[in-house]
């Protein structure tokens, strides 16, 4: 499967008729985004702890085909000694993420741009992200944010622990496309205001393109790497317009999803 949409789902520009109708109750705006978008990463979890009845609330508002991505708390990635994160990593995996259900996505674990690639110490996090939550097979993905992780060594990890590599197309932060996990997770990071659907169309198109090579078993060949490739197998794609001009989110998410169809 291939999957598209945005970070979170209450920001004031996406009211008023950019992308909520005039007039729709905030309340509902969970309800009407997951019915534009197949797929939304949640980003209030990496701020504060949220209730299990806020999940389950997520869980009921959204389609039952739907997916959510979460992003792990910060607590447990901004620290000097990641090794030292495992009480932090439970306590977030067991906070109510369960209430979603078959609507639980990938886990993101993202890292501060100043947090370096210390091989020892990053691969004792990896061993601390669980497997399982219940009888449910957990997905992880890492998003670095410092040259230092541009290195094979750190490739070579996270494919040992089964964990995605975060691709971000971003202008502040390194690009690493190598696939490490049996599914890829992708945040575009570079939409433009001026640009009605974020990205040009003629982008959107090549993102599209990328996703499905990645979705058939086969790696972007166009985008850089540091590792070995990747063994050529099926895999699930997720694709999270964030950041940039956030105000064309949406529009380059349905965009992305058209061009798919």
């Amino acid at each position: 499967m291939i999957r598209a949409g945005i970070g979170g789902w209450t920001f004031e520009p996406w009211r008023g008729g950019n992308f909520f109708p005039k007039g729709h109750a905030k309340t509902r705006e969970l309800e009407f985004a997951s019915r534009k978008v197949t797929s939304i990463e949640i980003n209030g979890t990496y701020y504060s702890s949220q209730k299990p009845t806020s999940f389950k609330r997520w869980h009921d508002e959204t389609p039952e085909d739907f997916l959510f991505a979460v992003k792990a708390i910060r607590f447990a990635t901004n620290r000097r000694v990641l090794a030292e994160a495992g009480e932090s990593v439970t306590r977030f995996v067991e906070s109510g993420l369960s209430e979603l259900k078959n609507k639980l996505g990938p886990i993101l674990w993202q890292f501060m741009p100043t947090k370096k690639f210390d091989a020892a110490d990053f691969g004792e996090f990896l061993s601390l992200l669980p497997e399982k939550l219940g009888s449910r097979k957990l997905r992880h993905a890492v998003e670095v944010r410092h040259e230092s992780f541009l290195v094979p060594e750190f490739v070579a990890l996270a494919r040992k622990y089964g964990v995605a590599i975060v691709l971000a197309d971003s202008a502040k932060y390194p690009m690493i496309a190598d696939v490490t996990a049996d599914f890829i997770y992708v945040r575009l990071q570079n939409a433009q205001a001026k640009v009605a659907t974020g990205y040009a169309l003629a982008a959107i198109d090549k993102w599209v393109k990328r996703a499905q090579t990645w979705q058939a078993g086969a790696g972007a060949t166009d985008l850089p790497t540091l590792g070995k490739p990747a063994a050529k197998k099926k895999r699930d794609v997720f694709v999270y317009m964030i950041n940039g001009a956030k105000e064309r989110a949406p529009a380059a998410a349905m965009a992305f999803l058209q061009k798919l169809k």
